[in-house]
């Protein structure tokens, strides 16, 4: 069995979304919005192998040492022992290391003694008043030798681990320490030699390495742009939408679907195979009632307005599509397709002259034609601009996680795909309103473990992105002002009020430290690097 114990080291923490509601910070980096853009405060850390207590000079230049009691060489928080505490460390995979601790029999004996003491003062022996001195073989008869040597090892481990731990001190990750030696073999060992031998694996900080070296400087970074994003195409779909919208809808009942119509359809499909019996509908491609805008034909499955232009009111029509290999969704991709589509209803619109006289009905506050186009271009310009802004962090994110090579601890592996999966239920949660039985399910140890195995991929890459911002961070010593720290921190903390939510400042101040590095690490890279934008 695996002994974990919790220890006030390292912490890998949420993204600072996960934490409160969008403020001014996040609205300013949308990047940081999605939790994929967490951005864990490491490089504060050590990465040297050097030990942080002194070492006997035959061990100067081994993974041997001794975790020295005296006051010089221990912490005021660990308890001073009466021997030395000899500890090897050896490396092993993902950024972890083992810790095999030998504690000496004078240590054990002090710690059978002081469990001896807790006992007397605690036990009631019938004869002896409580507190007062009990002959030890009274004592442990009426405890059960068996209960004072499980405390006797437990009371060793938890004076000497302290010490043991003493080498990855500044290293460590939190929550990732582990006794690997079972506690029957650690009691086997105390009985036969009152001395005890255990090891401890724990993670730490992994190291990056850049492929090339400092090849962060001199990115080429290409960022494809959506064409919907366009200002100018976007302003003149919205402006054409609002038009439209001022229209009245008019049946029509002697002819067919033509360019520019609105028509009622129920659609069906299923796939297209030799064997019969194989033929299996397509539920997302299902719909009954779907209100289609002819002038919307780009937006659904090529061919498939070409196939129905003509159709009338009442008439069904059956035809083979092929979903293209860039369909959203991925099991679709290459699917030969029968759709089946019956027209319910049919309509044309009845527009007013688009002029001066709508302007007002078209965009409040205005009262040209001119200011509308310019008022509606201005706003797809500012969502342009920040759309550019976040496909070009992603972009450069992207590429950082493929410049370096890390080994990463199993630890923060499990820690940050919890964050994500933990992101992905509130959001589930916020749109769907799953009751108690939903949510359990959701939250059992085994949907979380199917999550991180099969978003194995996404979770590395997310941790190699923090990993190198926070590697950039520290290399190039960027800083922020200490009053942007302070502003935000402030905003943070009166969104938690206003929602009438808890919160821990300390923590508040720490995310919110590590949101700006990473926006910093962010512009510092624009400003390095070399980018071009492409339309697709």
């Amino acid at each position: 069995m695996e002994l974990h114990f919790s220890t006030t080291l390292l912490k890998f923490k949420p993204p600072l979304s996960l934490l409160s509601p969008i403020t001014s910070l996040s609205l300013k980096t949308p990047f940081l919005l999605q939790p994929k853009k967490n951005l864990s405060n490491l490089h504060t850390l050590s990465y040297s192998r050097q030990f942080f207590l002194p070492l006997h000079p035959s061990h100067r230049n081994s993974n041997h040492f001794t975790a020295f009691s005296s006051p010089a060489s221990v912490d005021s928080a660990k308890d001073r022992l009466p021997a030395d505490v000899e500890v090897t460390e050896t490396e092993e995979p993902n950024s972890s290391v083992r810790l095999s601790v030998e504690v000496p029999a004078v240590v054990c004996e002090d710690c059978y003694q002081r469990v001896i003491h807790e006992f007397t003062k605690l036990a009631k022996i019938p004869g002896f008043r409580p507190g007062k001195k009990v002959p030890e073989t009274v004592l442990i008869n009426h405890v059960g030798k068996k209960n004072v040597q499980k405390a006797t090892i437990e009371s060793i481990l938890k004076r000497t681990l302290p010490h043991a731990m003493s080498s990855v001190t500044g290293r460590a990750l939190n929550d990732s320490i582990r006794i690997v030696t079972k506690f029957s073999d650690m009691e086997e060992t105390y009985s036969s030699q009152k001395s005890l031998r255990y090891d401890i694996i724990v993670d730490v900080a992994p190291e990056v390495k850049w492929v090339p070296e400092n090849g962060y400087k001199n990115l080429k970074i290409v960022v494809e742009i959506d064409s919907d994003i366009d200002a100018q195409r976007a302003s003149e779909q919205e402006l054409k939408r609002r038009y439209k919208s001022l229209g009245l809808l008019r049946i029509i009942t002697d002819r067919g679907l033509q360019i520019g119509d609105v028509v009622v359809l129920d659609i069906s499909a299923t796939t297209i195979d030799q064997d019969e019996s194989s033929v299996q509908k397509i539920p997302s491609a299902e719909s009954k009632g779907f209100h289609f805008d002819t002038e919307d034909g780009d937006k659904v499955l090529p061919g498939f307005l070409d196939s129905i232009i003509g159709i009338r009111q009442g008439e069904t029509k059956s035809f083979p599509l092929v979903f293209p290999e860039s369909w959203r969704q991925e099991n679709l991709r290459g699917v030969h397709a029968q759709f089946t589509v019956e027209c319910k209803e049919l309509f044309y619109r009845e527009l007013p002259e688009l002029n001066d006289s709508l302007a007002e009905k078209l965009l409040p506050g205005c009262t040209t034609l001119e200011q509308v186009k310019e008022s509606l271009l201005q706003r797809c310009l500012e969502v342009e601009q920040t759309a550019k802004e976040q496909a070009t962090d992603n972009a450069i994110l992207d590429q950082l996680h493929k410049m370096i090579e890390v080994d990463i601890p199993q630890s923060l592996f499990e820690e940050q795909g919890r964050q994500l999966y933990g992101a992905q239920l509130l959001q589930i949660q916020a749109n769907m309103k799953l009751n108690e039985q939903q949510l359990a399910s959701l939250s059992s140890p085994k949907a979380v473990n199917e999550y991180l195995e099969s978003q194995k991929e996404n979770i590395t890459s997310v941790i190699k992105q923090n990993l190198a911002v926070g590697d950039i961070f520290r290399r190039e010593n960027l800083q922020f002002p200490t009053e942007e720290l302070v502003k935000e921190v402030e905003n943070s903390i009166s969104e938690f009020k206003r929602h009438k939510q808890e919160y821990d400042e300390e923590r508040i101040r720490e995310q919110v430290q590590e949101v700006l590095e990473g926006a910093k690490v962010l512009e510092w890279l624009k400003e390095h690097a070399e980018i071009e934008y492409k339309t697709r």
